[in-house]
């Protein structure tokens, strides 16, 4: 009775660990976001202190943030998700900025005061950074948001391409290999969210398709490996 229930107990785990994944993503994306944003405004202040940057104070935080929403007016005008994206992505950073920064009084009290000295210039000035890369960072997020389509494409592509290669090895003499599928499957989510955690953290301006392309299809690599290297009979 006991070997009977087991099939059914390990269908229900499954059930349960996919629902609780699925109810789990969309706190990751957001902890995915907090955590780029806490590591971005980290470095930023690292290369203001060291001087690793040619702009002087929060200048360089200043520009990248021009950069990156300058990438979203001109290359980023069409979009499946929505109609009008440049108008999205200002609702969006203007929405966030002023709960963020102007109702909390941050912005007031940054830019107010140009001809302060001494250590409370200095904190205006590593306020001023970090409220810079903040707003940087959701352009970003609103950038991946608009190319979700690419890594959806991506997986579907993988997933068909992996199927065919599936039964081309069922029907032929292709060996099953469990280490290779576990260890693609093991790589599908790290990758996804890496390429976000990365892209988000970078301290400087680059084009998107620099990075989400290739990104992509290291993801949809995975999922066709992982697909492929599927158990042959269920």
């Amino acid at each position: 009775m006991a070997r009977d229930d087991a099939p059914a107990q390990r269908a229900e785990k499954k059930r349960s660990g996919l629902i609780g994944t699925l109810l789990k993503f969309p706190f990751t994306l957001i902890a995915i976001v907090v955590v780029s944003i806490f590591c971005s405004i980290v470095i930023e202040w690292v290369g203001i202190y060291f001087g690793w940057f040619s702009q002087t104070g929060s200048d360089h935080a200043y520009q990248t943030m021009l950069s990156e929403m300058g990438y979203l007016d001109s290359q980023f005008t069409r979009s499946l998700l929505v109609s009008a994206p440049m108008e999205f992505a200002n609702r969006i950073v203007d929405t966030c900025y002023q709960w963020l920064f102007v109702k909390s009084g941050i912005a007031a009290w940054a830019e107010s005061g140009s001809d302060s000295e001494g250590w409370i210039d200095v904190i205006k000035t590593y306020l001023q950074a970090g409220m810079y890369v903040t707003l940087m960072t959701l352009t970003r997020c609103v950038l991946l948001i608009l190319t979700s389509p690419l890594f959806i494409l991506a997986a579907l592509v993988g997933f068909i391409d992996g199927l065919v290669s599936r039964d081309l090895r069922r029907f032929g003499a292709g060996r099953e290999s469990a280490f290779i599928y576990h260890h693609a499957k093991r790589m599908v989510t790290p990758i996804f969210l890496a390429g976000w955690l990365i892209y988000l953290s970078l301290p400087f301006s680059i084009h998107p398709n620099l990075f989400l392309l290739p990104c992509a299809m290291l993801f949809g690599l995975m999922i066709a490996i992982a697909t492929s290297s599927f158990k042959k009979y269920l």
